[in-house]
């Protein structure tokens, strides 16, 4: 072995690179060792890292250190087994080590075993230098479980160890808003603000709780001295200008939105918050520039192509809303709102096969709406598909037992496939239920008012 020719210029990660360069083998010490491995576990490049692990442990066999770095790179690779041997091990030898029970409950948390997790986190605390990380460490294990609560007193806890621990401070806030418990954020965060009113998050996170409970005036106040603070702050222009949204100030809104475009240098939700405004301010035609300008930005925004296809739509240009509900689907085929669009948009251009098309696959992504059950419905009928349409109906009766909507549909089938019986039961069924929802009956199936037995139990029900 030969020492590395001294230069204390060198870095340890540049040094460790020429030695594997030259096949030369170079003395480190163990935390010169541990900072190259962490660096290549940090990167993504995980044989290299193996590799200064191997070479740091040749050199120090008895280092707790790189052995407590061999466990991490064992976490990483999920071979918890081996984590686990090596961890009691490291127990045993030093039983006062906090990053020991750091490992330790990481290792646990990776099981799902989250209580276990969070006692040895309480016993890494007893040692521990740094209090607030294994708080936060706690806090987090406390969200896995869902006791927001809990987890929300442990962010806390950070917070009075560290005031301007704004990653704790988010936490905080994010348990509140998980338990509902808006008042009580504001209340936090006004407490807050009184010990460091000059903190921006802090006035930003306050607005979002004005804007959740609808009290828009108080939340511009929040937002306008986040803005005072940090007249750089994206996020605080961004919910100024929702808020003036919600105030019905489209004007002043688009502005905001456009400080945001100069600040970041172009923003896909900016632009199609900006055509949202201008659509609001019946300005269609700058509403299409943004909304063009929002797909361009990121063709990957289902939500740009949508409100393209609404504002086709609203103007009756059906072909154009069906292109760009297709490039909608396109990136997202699971949104059932979508298709729902996508459905109406083919029954405008009389195209009904699509239409069916559109409707089942509502029902397929679970959209048990009654007005995508009664739509299918209603184009099978059209289209003659009676036994198709008797099968929605039967999917139907399991979530509008005691609907007119189905009712009506269903006696109208019956009679349709020749179950006269059935019909009449159905149809009186459905006159039980709301009589003056026969209008619709009357509308679907014409021809079947021409029956006798028909006009028996219509004229029975019509004269109560």
């Amino acid at each position: 072995m030969q020492l590395f020719p001294n230069n204390d210029d060198e870095l340890p990660l540049s040094k460790f690179e020429s030695m594997l360069k030259t096949n030369n083998v170079y003395f480190f010490d163990s935390a010169e060792f541990e900072e190259i491995i962490l660096h290549y576990m940090n990167v993504g490049k995980l044989s290299l890292a193996k590799k200064a692990l191997e070479l740091g442990l040749k050199q120090h066999p008895g280092s707790i250190e790189l052995k407590l770095v061999d466990v991490e790179l064992l976490l990483y690779e999920d071979k918890l087994d081996k984590a686990e041997v090596l961890l009691k091990e490291l127990e045993r030898i030093e039983p006062l080590n906090d990053q020991v029970f750091l490992h330790k409950a990481s290792l646990l948390s990776k099981r799902d075993l989250h209580k276990d997790a969070i006692d040895a986190l309480h016993t890494a605390l007893l040692y521990t230098d740094d209090e607030v990380d294994v708080l936060s460490l706690i806090g987090m294990e406390y969200l896995y479980l869902e006791d927001y609560d809990t987890a929300r007193l442990n962010f806390a806890k950070c917070l009075e160890v560290e005031y301007d621990d704004y990653s704790s401070l988010y936490n905080v806030i994010y348990c509140y808003d998980m338990l509902g418990q808006h008042e009580e954020a504001i209340v936090y965060l006004t407490d807050y603000i009184d010990k460091d009113p000059y903190c921006e998050i802090a006035w930003h996170q306050l607005g979002r709780q004005y804007f959740i409970t609808e009290n828009y005036t108080e939340a511009l106040k929040a937002f306008d001295y986040s803005i005072l603070i940090d007249e750089h702050f994206i996020g605080a222009y961004l919910e100024k200008a929702k808020t003036l949204e919600e105030l019905g100030k489209y004007e002043e809104a688009i502005a905001n939105y456009q400080i945001t475009i100069e600040l970041e240098d172009g923003s896909s939700f900016s632009y199609l918050r900006i055509g949202k405004c201008y659509e609001k301010l019946n300005n269609d035609k700058t509403a299409l520039k943004f909304y063009n300008k929002t797909v361009k930005e990121d063709p990957l925004l289902d939500k740009g192509w949508l409100a393209l296809t609404n504002l086709y739509l609203k103007n009756k240009n059906f072909q154009k809303a069906l292109y760009f509900i297709n490039k909608a689907i396109q990136i997202d085929g699971e949104n059932p709102v979508y298709w729902s669009k996508y459905a109406e948009i083919n029954l405008k251009l009389e195209l009904f096969e699509e239409a069916s098309r559109g409707f089942q696959k509502c029902i397929e992504l679970q959209d048990y709406t009654l007005e995508i059950f009664t739509a299918l419905i209603d184009v099978l009928h059209f289209l003659g598909e009676y036994d198709d349409a008797m099968s929605v109906l039967t999917r139907a009766k399991e979530f509008y037992d005691d609907f007119a909507e189905i009712e009506f549909r269903l006696a109208g089938m019956y009679f349709l496939t020749n179950k006269e019986k059935k019909g009449l039961k159905a149809l009186e069924r459905a006159l039980n239920i709301e009589f003056t929802y026969y209008a619709v009956f009357k509308e679907l199936y014409p021809e079947l008012l021409k029956r006798q037995d028909v006009q028996r139990i219509l004229k029975k029900f019509s004269s109560k």
